[in-house]
């Protein structure tokens, strides 16, 4: 089962004509767009690392579909996804974001179980990603 993160996340993965369709209809709203990746996809984890700065005043998605490219070459086993920003209201706010990569093998998580007093039960999820150090995840075997 895939993880479900953003915008188009319970469609089939988008094809590159799709991930430029998307970006230039950002772009035409005038949002920045900006790239991300992690290796750690938690639905709590919401700080993804940053690849490069965000990109403004772009007329045509060649630039980020350039940037997505080099993400996805430089981390092949990493979640990557596009995000664009809509600064109307005088802050920052993710206006649309959605994945462009997953890994070929998503870890997934497992549901941990806490007993507390007056047997109430506490629940948690952990990402299986985390079971190794970050150096050492998703390394081929």
């Amino acid at each position: 089962m895939d993880l479900r993160h953003g915008a188009f996340s319970y469609l089939p993965d988008l094809t590159d004509d799709e991930i430029a369709a998307q970006v230039r209809y950002a772009l035409s709203k005038g949002w920045p767009v900006s790239i991300e990746y992690t290796d750690d996809p938690h639905p709590r984890n919401i700080y993804w690392e940053l690849w490069g700065l965000p990109m403004f005043d772009l007329d045509e998605p060649d630039a980020v579909l350039a940037e997505i490219r080099a993400c996805r070459s430089t981390f092949p086993r990493h979640y990557v996804r596009v995000l664009a920003y809509d600064a109307r209201l005088g802050r920052q706010t993710t206006a649309l974001h959605f994945l462009v990569q997953r890994p070929k093998d998503e870890p997934g998580f497992a549901l941990t179980r806490i007993e507390g007093s007056d047997r109430r039960q506490r629940y948690g999820i952990r990402s299986y990603a985390t079971a190794s150090a970050p150096a050492d995840r998703y390394q081929q075997q």
